[in-house]
């Protein structure tokens, strides 16, 4: 199974993909007028000043339920896997997946909005891929098409975020515990179980409130101390500058051979952390109240600069700066090189170890702890952001089966399906706790991929509304209003949840479910 697994992982993997990830951001971007760019002002503005609902969460809320899914392992473990296979020239390749990224995250979280629904059963608002997918093209002559692949996308999705991926943020917390304070394994697994019941229970509502209480507080104070460890070795921030460069194009002496490689772990490992054009970012973007589409974009676009440019910076600089790493020619440790100066044994399993070396370098094992600390907040929230993603895509599954009660419980279908996805998840950490850390990263890896792969082909057909709602947006603001959407008025089709909407006393007329 283990060997199935790695030719299925390099399979998803291959160059195609990592081609594909770039150049969709090359082109949207460019579509943009670099957006990313232009648009950072407006991107805090309305980060800051977001509205709310008895149904839908505000701006602030919907970043930090995706910052919660962003912000996790990968921003850790994932530098450290990177830079230990990639050379220190993967971490330039994160910084350009992240700009490029950044425009279509825009795109993706734009069309989360404009097609989003009410969930009948919770009252939440809802949407993501499968949603945009099969209402898009309703009524056109290729709705069966694509409503198919709206199911085949939330299926993977349910499998992604309810299984796979979860996995790799409990693998790297007990791996954290353990090298900080001897924790077992076993433990680990127990105390996550009975954390994570706890709040997904609770709806999106009481994630939301959980994550942003959780997430900026915990990112900022990792990136404080991140920082505090760099400064310390400011005599070496002019050679790792050069070296993340150096490497990232191939001209530095000892890492020139894999530039491949560099490239092909900083994209892989930048969309694990910022999740651009994985299609996880819209579910959180369409859970958020605001009076126009394009607003919840910018704020979703914004939350890659956060995570890639601002906490992955502060985990590369570390690592680098303070010699806590390996590099490998491949993904074998045969032929490992191991740089002058460097602080690890001879054998160590690539992951958070990286990072608590670096932080131990100044504080000796207090630097342990608060990595394990850290960890147990960002991949809590990253479990419990999953969960609300795969939940979002079991009640597309469902459709009005949802609904449907069972006798002679009285209860649901959706209800019964939410209980099983719960178990699901819920073994998927424990299993994620007690399991080697390559099965872990490999499981999450295939999960990324295949949602990648989906997303980003069905978003480059899927653009135009999107753009549209970005001209429209552009439009109003040069006209000294606060923009309102109105779908109709720009040709776009199928948005009912915006065709219904009355904007004055935040009332719904009556919406179509949409149904599997």
């Amino acid at each position: 199974m283990t060997d199935f697994l790695n030719d299925l992982n390099s399979l998803i993997w291959s160059n195609p993909l990592i081609y594909l990830c770039l150049g969709s951001g090359v082109y949207f971007s460019i579509r943009s007028r670099f957006l990313q760019i232009r648009h950072i002002p407006e991107m805090i503005r309305v980060m800051i000043r977001g509205e709310s609902s008895p149904d839908g969460v505000s701006s602030f809320q919907a970043l930090m339920i995706s910052l919660a899914g962003r912000v996790g392992t990968g921003n850790i473990a994932g530098v450290a896997t990177a830079i230990a296979f990639g050379g220190p020239g993967a971490l330039f390749w994160m910084w350009a997946m992240a700009f490029l990224g950044a425009s279509t995250s825009f795109v993706e979280c734009t069309l989360g909005q404009i097609y989003k629904t009410r969930d009948r059963l919770t009252n939440e608002y809802r949407g993501g891929p499968a949603y945009y997918f099969s209402k898009a093209f309703a009524h056109t002559r290729a709705a069966p098409f694509f409503k198919v692949y709206g199911l085949v996308f939330a299926a993977v999705t349910v499998l992604a975020c309810g299984l796979l991926m979860p996995s790799v943020q409990s693998n790297s917390m007990a791996v954290a515990m353990s090298q900080a304070w001897g924790i077992a394994d076993w433990a680990v697994a127990i105390g996550i179980v009975i954390i994570l019941a706890f709040v997904i229970i609770g709806g999106v509502k009481r994630i939301a409130t959980f994550a942003s209480i959780v997430v900026p507080f915990m990112a900022v104070l990792y990136i404080l101390f991140a920082l505090i460890v760099v400064f310390t070795n400011a005599g070496q921030i002019p050679e790792v500058l050069r070296l993340i460069f150096a490497s990232a194009f191939g001209v530095d002496a000892v890492f020139g051979s894999i530039i491949g490689a560099a490239i092909m772990w900083g994209v892989k490992r930048g969309i694990y952390s910022n999740e651009a054009g994985q299609g996880t970012g819209p579910h959180a973007a369409a859970a958020a109240e605001v009076s126009h589409p394009a607003k919840q974009g910018f704020v979703q676009a914004f939350a890659v600069y956060i995570d890639t440019l601002f906490v992955c910076s502060a985990t590369g600089f570390l690592i680098i700066s303070t010699g806590a790493y390996r590099v490998f020619e491949g993904e074998s440790a045969d032929g490992a090189v191991l740089n002058d100066g460097g602080l690890l044994p001879d054998v160590v399993d690539v992951g958070p170890t990286y990072v608590q070396v670096g932080f131990d370098s100044v504080w000796s094992g207090a630097g342990s702890t608060f990595v394990a600390i850290s960890l147990a907040f960002f991949c809590l929230t990253t479990i419990i952001a999953y969960y609300y993603m795969a939940e979002t895509n079991l009640r597309f599954l469902l459709g009005k089966a949802a609904t449907v009660y069972i006798h002679p419980l009285r209860s649901t279908v959706g209800a019964n399906a939410t209980m099983l996805l719960q178990a699901l998840i819920l073994f998927s950490v424990a299993y994620g706790a007690v399991s080697t850390a390559k099965d872990a990263w490999t499981l999450g890896d295939i999960g990324v991929g295949l949602m990648a792969w989906l997303n980003i082909l069905g978003i480059l057909v899927l653009q135009q509304p999107a753009f549209k709602a970005l001209r429209d947006y552009e439009r109003q603001k040069k006209q000294g209003k606060d923009p309102v959407f109105d779908p109709i008025a720009l040709g776009i089709v199928g948005a009912t949840f915006w065709e219904t909407y009355e904007r004055k006393d935040r009332h719904f007329k009556e919406e179509e479910p949409v149904t599997s």
